[in-house]
């Protein structure tokens, strides 16, 4: 008898099993192909200053029915406040963006409680991204030691102490930095740590997979047109693109449009609307990109809105000329399930979420400057 009922618990759980795996509900799935919930590649998008009416100010007043931001699949919201105002500055704000916690203004991926960096300090985006072997650049139409490229490749106290700044990039492990010439500079110093130095867009071209390179650009670069021989940010973000993408571990590029935010500071609306096309141009770029390379990243957002633009009397104008606690727009591609649409989080978030499409799942992470200080 009990034979006979070990033969029927027998045939039922093997029934059960049956149907779990139809189902998928155990046992062996349906589709036996594993689900990769990391993604390869990323390119983080940080239009400085850029809030929603930037994007409005510009749209009514260029005539432009779709923007490239307009394309994206997620469309959130960014909270921008610092540690210790409910108005960042762009040191907190890419701090926030690249380290995924909150600081105090001014200071750049350095905690709150150790600003001189004395014990600790957070991983950034790009320090994770060499840490998994991919490849990292940072580009920016500002000085390659602003605020914003700082945050992704400096830890220090200030965002002023700009020698200290470009002291950390001259001899970090990321494959490119761009931007216009920083004064501490020193073309001896970088090379001697494997960087070519560039300074227009020709020598930009000419650069090759798996050289290493600095940008010193000697004029502006934000302009939506070529400008006395420098490259467009579009340009320099399909390049940057090309020279690090071959990596089997993939790649994190860092691009900031910052002239949204500096034209708008000055309630210059001409200037900001063509920093802002030049910055949409770049996201174009890094779209087109995503779209036939399934397994990248792009995150679109901005470290803080500046200018306070509103819509008065059917016109978008400027009410100061500083930044504002407004949120800022977050847009997404290429990660279903980063954010809900309408979804407003924290600059802080969007960073933690970023390490978790990386594969880490514990960020931010705490970085000890010494073997003693971890004892």
């Amino acid at each position: 008898m009990s034979e006979i009922l070990s033969k029927i618990a027998s045939f039922l759980m093997t029934i059960l099993m049956f149907f779990q795996s139809l189902l998928g509900l155990g046992g062996k799935p349906v589709d036996p192909t594993p689900q990769n919930n990391t993604v390869k590649n990323v390119i983080f998008m940080i239009g400085d200053g850029m809030g929603f009416n930037s994007i409005e100010k510009t749209r009514k007043e260029e005539n432009i029915s779709v923007f490239n931001m307009d394309t994206f699949p997620m469309k959130g919201e960014s909270k921008t406040n610092s540690a210790n105002s409910s108005v960042t500055d762009s040191a907190a704000g890419g701090s926030a963006l690249a380290c995924g916690l909150k600081i105090n203004n001014g200071a750049v991926g350095v905690y709150p409680g150790d600003p001189n960096n004395e014990v600790s300090h957070p991983l950034n985006l790009a320090e994770l991204a060499v840490s998994q072997g991919k490849l990292a650049g940072v580009i920016t139409t500002d000085s390659t030691a602003g605020a914003t490229p700082a945050s992704f490749s400096a830890h220090t106290s200030s965002r002023s102490n700009e020698y200290d700044i470009t002291s950390q990039q001259m001899k970090s492990d990321l494959t490119l930095i761009w931007g216009t010439g920083a004064g501490s500079f020193s073309s001896d110093i970088a090379s001697s740590n494997g960087f070519s130095v560039i300074t227009d867009k020709t020598e930009m071209d000419a650069l090759k997979e798996g050289s290493k390179s600095f940008g010193q650009f000697a004029h502006s670069l934000w302009h939506n047109y070529a400008y006395k021989g420098m490259p467009t940010l579009a340009e320099m973000t399909e390049k940057a693109i090309d020279l690090i993408d071959d990596d089997e571990d993939g790649f994190f590029l860092m691009v900031e449009g910052a002239h949204i935010d500096k034209n708008s500071h000055n309630n210059d609306g001409e200037k900001m609307k063509d920093a802002l096309k030049s910055f949409d141009n770049a996201v174009g770029v890094a779209l087109e990109y995503a779209r036939t390379h399934k397994d990248t990243l792009v995150i679109v957002t901005a470290d803080h809105e500046t200018g306070g633009i509103t819509l008065t009397d059917g016109e978008y104008k400027y009410t100061t000329g500083s930044h504002t606690g407004v949120n800022v727009p977050l847009f997404v591609y290429g990660k279903d399930g980063f954010i809900e649409n309408g979804d407003a989080i924290d600059n802080s978030e969007v960073s933690i979420r970023t390490a978790k499409a990386m594969g880490c799942e514990s960020f931010p992470q705490e970085i000890f400057v010494s073997a003693k200080a971890a004892a």
